[in-house]
């Protein structure tokens, strides 16, 4: 039986119709076809019954069976026409075999289960759309723009639609009111809940140079918020875009469900042939005959089978979109639960990707000094220096002559003295830079890439997942690649990779069997990322390269949710197979019962729907939160 959502192609979220707040039953047309259609039956069957003239109870089955017929004989007709058999075909075609010999009311039941499954199946398999696409209700229509310099001086606001904001624009967040777009924090501080994104149960503290999302809701603080996306690029339509996308895609095991689809309908239809000819040449009663054969046709179509993929890798994409990881596909959905080895970046994948001072050998005040010197630089080690003075509470002086000289470091003029930071000279555990001040070494800070949170407690359980320990695969030194991975409790280091070792490395274990998971975020990942089976990119500060070359992207930069995700993957993987079990054993149990004994057509048709309902709403069972929090709990 076609699926409404699963069928229908991918529309760009930028483009796309203004989402519902839920699915109501009366919005979908299947819904309204099958209300009709049962109505219809419903006033014919006690005329019928009654023994009431067929031209009381004959309109009524009419009205029946084009009602809830009409739309899957039609698609059955068209696909027809492209040498394609459908199973909706098989329904239809049943039933009006039943009315042909007068069976009426079974031909009619027949169409009316047959169009409530459809509905059911068609609410049901909506709800993976809508519970993704209903985040852009969260998204305010209106935002406050700060343009120029009002008559006073000061900033005027200007009242626009949000589809209107363009990247540089600054936007005011007042307390209490949903942020208009992606961006970051100019000006303000407050809290920010921010769980429809990532999923986080309490709200973030943001302040200047924080990143902030479209849809997320402000606390009691005013923002002012520099937008740094255009509302079609912001998370919230990512998400949408990609789940969109993939449920335009289909999984390997659907693919080969629908090769074998068409080769098993053209068995049935053969097969209902010959228990039709067969018995009818040996002598045997018509009408039996008939309603066997319109039986075996009913319970032997696939409907369940094709229904068995889909459902819940669109499902655990939903579920894992809304907690900040976008995968691109049902495809990459699939691979991911077969990954059985892993290998990690370091800077900025293991790591936060960003130095920080962690300690000040010598004097103190010189930190102050060298921020001051700093300052003006756009460095990476010197933004760090000037981030650590902030955080310790220093007041960084004015700093006049500033000149930055390449592997010499800056100098500058600080309260009347020469102020030198360079690369510091001699063995060191981790970067670090000296401070020098009228030519005289006054101070060493020492640099450190953060380990990211959590990161011991994910390569612990990819190494559960895999029953391999990942391995890192990094560009860096072999002593800051092993202090790094020894944080991590990571065992297997390769360091000193170009982009091409990186590849030749993943290249080598897919050659030996394996089904590589590689997780990056810059530049030099993307080669790797693209060889892999299947590639994960850190989204916040990954490269456009790597985010576009990766299959699976992790936005809020939480390593915890890559394992999560595999597990969600698997647990997808598993009820895939629970589904085929059970319409196997479905269709089995039917055909076996058709064909030994006598199986009443409207049994039959109750039994195949009901399997096929069964199947979807299996699959649908991963859109639950709690399916996140039980892949969490096994990753």
């Amino acid at each position: 039986m076609a699926s409404p959502v699963l069928d229908s192609p991918a529309t760009p979220a930028a483009t796309a119709p203004p989402p519902t707040r839920g699915t109501r039953l009366a919005d979908l047309p299947e819904v309204r076809w099958a209300a009709l259609s049962a109505l219809a039956f419903l006033c014919a069957l006690p005329l019928d019954l009654a023994g009431a003239p067929a031209w009381a109870w004959g309109p009524l089955y009419a009205v029946c069976y084009v009602a809830g017929g009409w739309e899957p004989g039609w698609a059955g007709l068209r696909a027809l026409r492209e040498k394609s058999l459908d199973v909706d075909l098989l329904m239809v075609v049943a039933a009006i075999g039943a009315a042909a010999i007068g069976q009426y009311l079974d031909g009619g039941l027949l169409i009316v289960i047959f169009a409530c499954s459809g509905a059911l199946e068609a609410l049901a398999t909506r709800r993976t759309a809508d519970s993704v696409r209903g985040l852009l209700d969260l998204a305010p229509e209106k935002a406050v723009r700060l343009t120029g310099a009002g008559d006073g001086g000061g900033e005027s606001e200007e009242p626009v639609d949000v589809a209107e904001l363009r990247i540089g624009d600054i936007v005011l967040v007042r307390p209490g009111e949903r942020l208009p777009a992606d961006g970051t924090v100019l000006h303000g501080a407050s809290d920010v809940d921010q769980a429809t994104i990532t999923g986080e149960s309490l709200p973030a503290p943001k302040a200047p140079g924080d990143e902030v999302f479209a849809g997320t809701l402000n606390g009691t603080g005013a923002l002012r918020v520099h937008v740094d996306k255009d509302a079609g690029d912001s998370v919230i339509a990512r998400i949408v875009a990609l789940v969109e996308e993939a449920s335009a895609t289909k999984a390997p095991t659907q693919l080969f469900i629908e090769k074998i689809e068409q080769r098993y309908s053209v068995g049935v239809v053969v097969a209902t042939l010959a228990l039709f000819a067969v018995p009818l040449a040996l002598g045997a009663d018509f009408t039996t005959t008939l309603l066997r054969a319109m039986t075996f046709m009913i319970v032997a179509s696939p409907c369940a089978v094709v229904l068995a993929t889909m459902p819940p890798l669109l499902s655990a994409i939903a579920t894992a979109g809304r907690h900040g990881v976008l995968v691109k596909s049902a495809v990459v959905m699939e691979r991911l639960g077969a990954v059985d080895r892993v290998a990690l970046d370091k800077t900025g994948t293991l790591t936060e990707g960003t130095p920080r001072v962690i300690e000040v050998r010598g004097d103190e005040d010189a930190l102050a000094l060298a921020a001051a010197a700093e300052l003006p630089s756009e460095h990476p080690l010197a933004r760090a220096v000037v981030a650590a003075a902030r955080e310790r509470g220093l007041r960084i002086p004015e700093a006049r002559d500033f000149a930055s000289v390449p592997g010499e470091g800056v100098r500058a003029r600080v309260q009347g003295r020469e102020v030198r930071v360079r690369r510091a000279e001699g063995e060191h555990d981790d970067t670090a830079v000296e401070v020098v001040v009228d030519g005289a070494p006054v101070a060493v800070l020492v640099l450190a890439d953060r380990l990211r949170d959590g990161a011991p407690e994910a390569v612990a359980a990819l190494t559960r997942l895999t029953g391999t320990a990942p391995t890192l695969l990094t560009g860096d030194n072999a002593g800051a690649a092993a202090r790094v991975a020894g944080r991590a409790g990571i065992t297997d280091v390769r360091s000193g990779l170009l982009p091409q070792d990186k590849v030749a490395a993943v290249r080598e274990w897919e050659r030996a069997g394996s089904k590589v998971l590689v997780v990056g975020d810059g530049v030099n990942d993307a080669p790797a990322l693209a060889a892999a089976h299947t590639g994960i990119a850190m989204g916040r500060a990954g490269s456009d390269l790597a985010l576009e070359t990766a299959d699976a992207v992790v936005v809020r930069d939480e390593l915890a949710t890559v394992p999560t995700v595999v597990a969600l993957s698997r647990r997808a993987r598993r009820l895939v197979v629970q589904n085929l079990v059970i319409a196997g054993t479905c269709i089995g149990a039917l055909v076996v019962w058709d064909l030994v004994g006598h199986l009443p057509l409207p049994l039959g048709v109750a039994g195949h729907e009901g399997s096929t309902v069964l199947v979807g709403l299996n699959g649908l069972r991963l859109l639950r939160d709690s399916a996140w929090r039980k892949a969490a709990e096994r990753g």
